[in-house]
């Protein structure tokens, strides 16, 4: 039988987990990354065909590109390793006919002013917005809602472009300099909180796998001040989990319509009346080397069972979920002044993995003792400041999902 073949997309070096996965499966892997990212240490061992383009933002050069490839190979099926990548792959997949989430589908992964109308309509709460678009809505809103409030992007990753403006002026501002560009954003109560996140696989319309996660500081306070990111696996029987894993469900497939993939949810705890509001979902592996957290403590990394995952759908296969450990995790990440950290010095049992990345101090902790993680978390952050932190830009918001 014909080997199935994948093409893979990616503005990012990441991944590996699934394009091994995949070749491990009898699979042709192609790979379409950037220019920049040639020289990435990829798996070229996993992958059949690696190929660059200038820039996958330009969305109709792509699309030239891989039906031109077409015309001598036949692609079964498109994954997006990035979350920019995830609307144009929908594109492609609708374009060249194949399986997977279209456009409008992959819309509401995607577009936060879209995950919120939805989600609050569905009676989930979440802060209150406003679409950047009719000037009398967005100074009725002003009115009405008190400052500070977050003005975001519609399409971008994490906390990337996120501003926090004070008052209205700051807000006319930002857009002036936004000019045509503001119809993309939109504008959001600001609710101090505890973030937590739930990494989820959902099979046939059933979430097989979820897993609730609290982070130490905001991502949006590390993004933006620097500092240490950290996130710990939650006690499995507490009431934030049992709350946060029936809310997940109702979010990403009662509401937005998670059929089968991966899912990475955001939600906040508000510390005026401690209730749980819905922040944001992605149709994508979770970033900052989570999955690799959850794998040294459950035994499930979400990039290798999204790859099982659609490969058996490719195959009229029936997905099986591995056996779940029930040990705890914690993970450390932060920007290193150093090329090469020495963390030597962290040599805890529960230390089960660091990373080897360039000016990045990263590891990952396994206990099955919650108590012992947290406690562990605390003293290794502070830690983590003095030997390594150091800070760089944000990143500039150019990604915005649209051609060009």
């Amino acid at each position: 039988m014909k080997p199935l073949t994948v093409l893979f997309l990616s503005s990012s070096y990441k991944g590996d987990v699934l394009l091994r996965t995949v070749k491990e499966l009898g699979c042709r892997v192609i790979l379409l990354t950037e220019e920049s990212l040639a020289d990435q240490p990829w798996p070229h061992d996993a992958i059949d065909h690696f190929m660059t383009t200038p820039d996958l933002r330009r969305y109709q050069d792509v699309i030239n590109t891989i039906t031109y490839m077409c015309r001598g190979w036949q692609i079964d099926h498109i994954l997006p390793l990035d979350e920019f990548e995830v609307e144009l792959v929908a594109m492609l997949r609708e374009h060249l006919r194949l399986p997977g989430m279209g456009v409008t589908a992959v819309r509401n992964f995607r577009d936060k002013l879209v995950m919120r109308e939805k989600a609050h309509n569905a009676g989930v709460r979440v802060p209150e917005f406003v679409q950047i678009l009719n000037y009398d809505h967005l100074r009725e809103y002003m009115e009405r809602v008190p400052a500070p409030w977050v003005l975001k992007p519609r399409t971008e990753a994490g906390s990337m472009g996120i501003t926090k403006p004070e008052n209205s002026e700051q807000v006319w501002r930002t857009l002036d300099q936004l000019g045509d560009r503001q119809s993309y954003y939109l504008l959001e109560h600001f609710v101090p909180g505890d973030v937590y996140h739930v990494d989820a696989l959902t099979v046939n319309k059933r979430v097989v796998f979820a897993s609730v996660q609290k982070y130490g500081k905001p991502p949006l306070q590390v993004y933006s001040g620097g500092g240490v990111f950290s996130s710990r696996i939650l006690p499995r029987e507490s009431l934030e989990s049992r709350e946060l894993i029936r809310l997940n469900e109702k979010v990403i497939v009662d509401t937005l319509g998670m059929a089968n993939g991966v899912t990475h949810a955001e939600f906040i705890r508000a510390h005026d009346n401690g209730e749980f509001y819905f922040l944001e979902v992605a149709a994508r592996v979770g970033g900052a080397f989570i999955a690799d957290m959850l794998e040294h403590a459950t035994g499930f990394n979400p990039w290798r069972e999204w790859g099982r995952l659609e490969i058996a759908m490719l195959r009229n296969e029936t997905y099986e979920p591995p056996r779940i450990r029930d040990d705890y995790g914690g993970l450390l990440v932060t920007l290193a002044r150093q090329a090469e950290p020495d963390l030597s010095a962290y040599n805890a049992p529960e230390v089960v993995w660091k990373a080897d990345k360039p000016h990045h101090a990263v590891l990952v902790l396994r206990s099955p003792d919650a108590g012992r993680i947290e406690a562990l978390l605390g003293d290794y952050s502070e830690r983590f400041v003095y030997d390594f932190s150091t800070s760089a830009p944000p990143m500039d918001a150019s990604r915005t999902g649209q051609s060009g």
